[in-house]
């Protein structure tokens, strides 16, 4: 556990969250559940949206899952427990258990339980801690897996996740040494994940190892990589308006008529499966794998089910309707 009280700005913090959440929520009452693991981030990020609260007429509550990966969880769990306490914070807790044979690895099956349990909430809105180093760090790594234009875009400030629930970033535009400061002035205590000091893991490999390389090379490169990313979005955006103009109508929902997708030549019927799939949350499989399945739509006969299962998904065809379906 750390703590620190040097004399910092909050103003820099304070007026990015405020100018997210005026961008992105309705003038109606909602709530706000923050995604709160006790490490740095979230601290700041529930302290900032706590001081907002009343100039944004939000509930605001916290939401603590523990993965039981850690020796330290349970140490975490009661921390985050005092911390809200303190706060005068609601706090739900969800133990899980993360599959550990999962073909997409330990940290993707991580982020799985977590966003499931995190959309139980019931809130209009889930608030994530990312910042804009975490914007740098997922656009190589995206790039760096072969994404397209979307992994290229990185994590959007805001988006759905269902029909009820949206999920939102107030702190993504922020640097990380803004972030320490705040927490230096505010004088908040904050837990440290071990884990997130093993380079094992590709993406702390990327963060310790190669962007602070980069970042010595190319001194303006967060803000860079943050520009490229916001004008890969604007591209992924009118690529979903030519999906929205390719489902002819029909909502933007799975089931969805083969018929609508085949009429399609490749690249557009990629491109409306990649806006379906994102529409789901779902994470989307490579390239090849989506080829593969319109292959399989066009050249199947009426009594064959072609299907393409990609993680903890499947894209099946049956009775005329393609399906997206839990494995």
């Amino acid at each position: 556990m750390a703590s620190s009280r040097n004399k910092g700005s909050a103003d820099l913090l304070r007026e990015a969250a405020a100018a997210c959440l005026r961008r992105h929520l309705l003038p109606l009452p909602q709530t706000l559940v923050v995604a709160f693991s006790g490490g740095r981030d979230s601290v700041a990020l529930l302290h900032v949206l706590q001081a907002l609260q009343a100039d944004f007429g939000y509930e605001l509550s916290a939401c603590h899952v523990n993965h039981r990966l850690s020796p330290q969880a349970d140490n975490w769990e009661a921390f985050c427990k005092d911390h809200c306490e303190k706060a005068g914070l609601t706090l739900a807790v969800h133990r899980v258990d993360v599959p550990r044979g999962s073909s997409e690895g330990l940290e993707a099956a991580a982020r799985a339980c977590r966003y499931r349990t995190l959309l139980s909430t019931g809130a209009n809105w889930l608030a994530l801690a990312h910042h804009r180093g975490d914007q740098a760090e997922t656009l190589l790594f995206n790039l760096l897996r072969g994404a397209g234009l979307r992994g290229a875009a990185g994590m959007p400030q805001a988006r759905a996740l269902s029909p009820r629930v949206s999920l939102i970033r107030p702190l993504l535009t922020v640097a990380r040494s803004s972030i320490d400061a705040y927490l230096m002035q505010q004088g908040l205590n904050w837990v440290d994940d071990e884990s997130n000091a093993d380079s094992g893991f590709s993406r702390n490999f990327l963060r310790h190892e190669i962007l602070p390389l980069l970042s010595d090379r190319f001194p303006a490169m967060e803000q860079k990589f943050a520009a490229a990313s916001a004008r890969f979005e604007e591209a992924a955006g009118l690529l979903d308006e030519l999906a929205l103009i390719d489902l002819d109508g029909q909502p933007p929902l799975f089931p969805l008529p083969v018929s609508g997708l085949i009429r399609l030549d490749e690249r557009r019927g990629r491109n409306l499966l990649r806006f379906l799939l994102a529409r789901n949350g779902v994470r989307i499989p490579s390239e090849l794998r989506l080829t593969e399945f319109l292959r399989q739509l066009k050249e199947a006969g009426p009594d064959r089910h072609p299907s393409v299962v990609f993680g903890m998904h499947r894209l099946s065809r049956r009775s005329g309707q393609v399906l997206l379906e839990s494995c």
